[in-house]
C-alpha cells in the first residue's frame, strides 16, 4: 500500500459501497465501541441562520488503526461534506473522502441497524415522515432488514409526498402511497421513520398503533424536534447512536430527561444491544430509536470505503506534501 492519501470522489464512494454493505460496516464498528476501541468526538455545531447549522464529528477507532472527522454546513437543505480520515499509526493522512452520499447512507445505514434490532420482525408497512433527501434511503434501509411490503409517505407538500412515493415504487419496488397527514401514514404501521427538519412536534403517542417501533432521525440540533413526551411514557425499550450527543442534542430527550441522571439510565446506547445481541421483547408496546449522527458511524462507512478503494485500485492520489516552515515576517 503507497503511503500517498487518496481522494475519493462521490462516484468512487457509491460505487464501492452498498447500504446493506453500510449497516453491516456499521454494526461491526459499533461493536467495538462497545468493547471499548472506538470512541466518539463530541459533535460540535454552529448554527448559522434559524434553521442552518454548520457542523464538526469524528471519532477514533483504535480497533481499526484509524481516525478522523467529517465536516460540512448546511444551508437552506444544501451542503457540501467532506471525511478526513488519518492513520492512528503514525499520524498520516489517509484519504479525504467526499460525503454527502457517505452521510446519506450512513444516516440509512444507522435506521437500518435500530430497525434490525428493535421492529417487530414481522413487520411488513412501513411510514415515512419527511420526504427530504434522506427519506428514500431510509426507506431503503428499513426494507433491507425487514421485508418491508407497503410504505406511506407524509410531509406537508402534496407533490412532495406524491414524487417520493413514486420514487421508491420506483427504484425500490415497494407498493408506495403518500397519504393526507401523520395520522393517517402512522395508523397500523408497525415501523414508523421520522426524517424531517420540524422545530414543532408533530407525532404523538395516540397516532401509533401498538407494538410498532420508532426511528427519529431527522431532529439533530436542540432547535428541531419531531414527537410529542408522551411517546417515552409508551417506550418498553428506548435506545440512542450516541448517549453523550443526544444528551447535548436532543431537544425531545432533553426536555424528558434533563439533568436525571437516573432517568438517563434507561437510554440505552444501540452499540449495547448489539454486544449483548439484544432485540425487541416481548409484549413491548413501543420502541424508539433516536440517532443525532455521530463522527463513529461516519468512519465506519469511510474505513470500509478506503479498505475497498485501495483494493480496487480507486482514488486520485493527492500532491505529496512538502513541509516548509511558516513566514515570520
Amino acid at each position: 500500500m503507497s503511503d500517498a492519501p487518496i481522494w475519493i470522489t462521490e462516484a468512487e464512494v457509491t460505487a464501492t459501497i452498498s447500504l446493506p454493505d453500510a449497516i453491516g460496516a456499521l454494526e461491526r464498528i459499533l461493536a467495538m465501541e462497545a468493547g471499548g476501541a472506538a470512541a466518539n468526538l463530541p459533535k460540535t455545531h454552529l448554527m448559522v441562520a434559524a434553521n442552518d447549522a454548520m457542523h464538526a464529528i469524528g471519532a477514533s477507532i483504535a480497533g481499526a488503526g484509524i481516525c478522523g472527522t467529517k465536516t460540512w454546513v448546511n444551508v437552506g437543505g444544501k451542503s457540501q461534506t467532506v471525511l478526513i480520515l488519518f492513520s492512528l499509526e503514525d499520524g498520516r493522512l489517509r484519504a479525504v473522502i467526499e460525503a454527502t452520499a457517505l452521510g446519506q447512507m450512513r444516516t440509512a445505514a444507522m435506521t437500518g441497524v435500530g430497525t434490525r434490532r428493535l421492529a417487530p420482525d414481522d413487520a411488513r408497512r412501513l411510514a415515512l415522515i419527511g420526504t427530504g433527501k434522506q427519506a428514500l434511503p431510509n426507506a431503503a434501509a428499513c426494507a433491507a432488514v425487514r421485508d418491508i411490503e407497503e410504505i406511506r409517505v407524509y410531509s406537508r407538500r402534496a407533490e412532495a409526498r406524491a414524487a417520493l412515493a413514486a420514487r421508491i415504487e420506483d427504484e425500490l419496488g415497494i407498493s408506495a402511497q403518500p397519504a393526507a397527514s401523520v395520522r393517517e401514514a402512522v395508523a397500523d404501521a408497525p415501523v414508523v421513520t421520522a426524517i424531517t427538519n420540524a422545530t414543532e412536534p408533530f407525532l404523538s403517542a395516540a397516532m401509533i398503533a401498538p407494538g410498532a417501533h420508532l426511528n427519529a432521525m431527522g431532529a439533530i440540533v436542540p432547535v428541531r424536534v419531531e414527537f410529542a413526551q408522551d411517546v417515552f411514557e409508551r417506550c418498553g425499550v428506548i435506545a440512542v447512536d450516541t448517549l453523550d450527543g443526544v444528551r447535548a442534542l436532543s431537544a425531545e430527550f432533553r426536555e424528558r430527561f434533563g439533568g436525571d441522571d437516573a432517568g438517563w439510565d434507561a437510554v440505552r446506547p444501540i452499540s449495547r444491544l448489539i454486544a449483548e445481541d439484544a432485540g425487541r421483547p416481548e409484549s413491548c408496546d413501543l420502541t424508539l430509536f433516536k440517532a443525532v449522527g455521530m463522527g463513529m458511524s461516519d468512519l465506519a462507512l469511510g474505513i470500509e470505503i478506503l479498505a475497498r478503494a485501495e483494493a480496487g485500485g480507486l482514488g486520485t492520489k493527492v500532491p505529496e506534501r512538502v513541509r516548509v516552515p511558516p513566514r515570520l515576517r
